[in-house]
């Protein structure tokens, strides 16, 4: 099981066993590199509790301060310690104190029970399996498909969330049947009695009475404070650099703390071969990145270097890319992100990015265009229709796609925290805040997670730390909206560090491909597939739907999922779909 997951940290492996627990890690080592070794054991009385964990705790020195008044006395200048001795203090309680991300496994072997426990927003994945009287858990289903008693398998509900919802997932399910995932801010206590799983964090609806100057200054303080302490380690960190406004605003503060420190910043910055010529502007992507990069790069010290993707590394990487998720993604995005993270690890190990701002400030056009605010359904994959185009009409008729998508959305609905009384205009701005929250964000930080981990670069994301969340998700929308821009609240808080034609641009998603040479790529692949009888995604398909759609021009404009995926994208999400169906020997 360590071993399918050695590419997340390959500097050092540990083992604990016992007569009825395993714990076992491969560490990516970033802070005390010679001492923090895992899994962690500490002894107290007669118990042994022990620790294996992946993340970064950013409030770590405080937490240690009142161990230390407490008695405890540490061995070593790592987080995981932290946790450990955190948890036994504390008990589960500890999770509420932490602020980072994380995913980890305490084993208490005084009360010979074990906790998972995830970190408020999900940016670090804790799969697990309950097979007859075992827990068996890990950072990624390959890891628990190396254990003998958990095998991939599918049923109906597998194909209804990758043709339905994909590459998005149901929060808590790991796709594959009978395979889980802790939710975001949850617990799972598994002991000899019992699996008990509990929200230790959920989010709240509170009125918001700051004036728009006072939620201006919170925003920013907030900001910062969240990527200086996300600066921390003791490996050099870089940032992602796009030209949009929240990988600069990072990109911004980090350079400056790290000049107080006499150091420099790296930065890098991705596109695509021939975009030069072959880039088309539409509603969803406007303008190309690279010359606001330009921008940064003139009004900060940074060592910055432009990373570049071909088509046919791209088209070569998809499988790659099924391979590092263990299910099919966000085809060409998904591939491309795991090309660059291995060309910056070559020079970093810890990277800061600039996701989730939209989800959390309202950036994506289904916040603020009323066609897409008002539709009944995930606004991002609105068109149903779109995934259906392909499929045979068995397979449509037995899977019930709109069904099973409409049923998801409700559920998430009925969650949705609401102050008592909000109805009209103001309840559809919580729903779609939360539903983005729920849904959308943790589809991409789990792309961004996997691409990373792969190569063992740890990714960080100021913008998911949980206090901004908390506080913007009260701030009303006409703070965040003003006059057709969207993230306003944001850029407010942010003009003191980029220059206006930066600040105030219009939004523009991570770059993609518009060459005809990958197009043709993809139609190559797809049609060797047509042609290959023993296809197993055959059995969902309609060759003859299929053949025509292949014929057809593709549609850049029109996404069937997000703003990126589009015509080009469901050729290869079909062929992800086929190669996962392949590789997982999935009937």
């Amino acid at each position: 099981m360590r071993k399918a997951i050695a590419h997340r940290g390959c500097d050092q492996t540990g083992e604990y066993l016992q007569r009825n627990v395993g714990l076992s890690h491969t560490r990516l080592s970033i802070r005390d590199l010679a001492g923090g070794a895992q899994p962690m054991l500490r002894r107290r009385g007669e118990g042994e509790y022990g620790i294996v964990y992946n993340g970064e705790i950013y409030n770590a020195e405080e937490l240690k301060q009142d161990l230390l008044s407490r008695g405890c006395h540490f061995e070593t200048t790592c987080d995981t310690e932290v946790i450990l001795y955190g948890y036994m203090e504390y008990g589960m309680e500890i999770a509420k104190k932490l602020n980072g991300i994380f995913a980890f496994a305490i084993w208490d072997g005084n009360r010979d029970a074990l906790y998972l426990c995830r970190d408020r927003l999900g940016v670090k994945p804790l799969f697990y399996a309950v097979k007859e009287d075992t827990l068996v858990f890990g950072s990624e289903p390959k890891a628990l498909f190396a254990h003998p008693q958990i095998h991939p398998e599918a049923d109906l509900d597998s194909f209804r969330e990758i043709f339905g919802l994909g590459p998005a997932r149901t929060p808590g399910c790991g796709v594959f049947r009978g395979l889980r995932e802790v939710k975001p801010g949850c617990i799972l206590q598994y002991s000899r009695e019992s699996v008990k799983a509990f929200p230790y964090w959920e989010l709240e609806a509170k009125p918001h009475t700051d004036s728009y100057a006072q939620t201006v200054e919170t925003v920013s303080w907030l900001l910062q404070d969240a990527v200086k302490r996300q600066l921390v380690s003791d490996v050099p960190v870089c940032s992602f650099l796009s030209g949009g406004i929240d990988s600069s605003v990072v990109t911004a503060i980090a350079s400056r703390q790290l000049g107080l420190e006499g150091h420099t910043l790296n930065t890098f910055s991705f596109d695509f071969a021939h975009n030069d010529t072959c880039f088309q502007s539409n509603a969803f992507q406007p303008t190309r990145d690279r010359p606001y990069v330009d921008q940064v790069l003139a009004l900060y010290p940074l060592h910055h270097t432009y990373l570049e993707c071909d088509e046919a590394t791209l088209a070569d990487l998809l499988e790659d890319a099924v391979r590092m998720k263990d299910l099919p993604g966000m085809t060409d995005v998904d591939a491309s992100l795991l090309y660059f993270c291995g060309l910056v690890k070559q020079h970093n190990k810890v990277a800061l990015t600039g996701e989730c701002a939209d989800e959390i400030f309202g950036g994506y056009p289904w916040f603020y265009r009323e066609d897409l605010l008002r539709i009944d359904g995930f606004p991002w994959s609105a068109d149903l229709s779109a995934r259906t185009a392909l499929l045979s009409d068995e397979a449509i008729r037995v899977l019930n796609l709109e069904e099973y998508a409409r049923e998801k959305y409700r559920d998430t609905l009925a969650q949705v925290p609401a102050l008592p009384g909000e109805q009209g205009e103001t309840r559809r701005r919580r729903e779609m805040s939360f539903l983005n929250l729920r849904w959308f964000m943790q589809t991409l930080l789990d792309r961004m997670d996997r691409t990373s981990m792969s190569w063992g670069l740890e990714a960080r994301v100021p913008f998911a730390d949980h206090r901004i969340v908390e506080y913007v998700y009260n701030v009303p929308w006409s703070m965040k909206y003003e006059n057709g821009m969207e993230k306003k609240l944001l850029r407010d808080a942010c003009k003191e560090l980029l220059p206006p034609q930066l600040l105030y641009r219009k939004k523009s998603p991570y770059p993609k491909t518009y060459s005809p040479v990958y197009e043709a790529l993809l139609a190559e692949r797809f049609q060797q597939m047509l042609s290959n009888p023993q296809a197993p995604v055959h059995r969902f398909l309609d060759r003859k739907k299929a053949a025509q759609f292949l014929a057809q021009p593709k549609d850049y404009g029109k996404p069937w999922f997000g703003q990126l995926m589009a015509g080009p994208q469901m050729l290869a999400y079909f062929l992800q779909i086929n190669y996962w169906m392949e590789r997982y020997g999935i009937g």
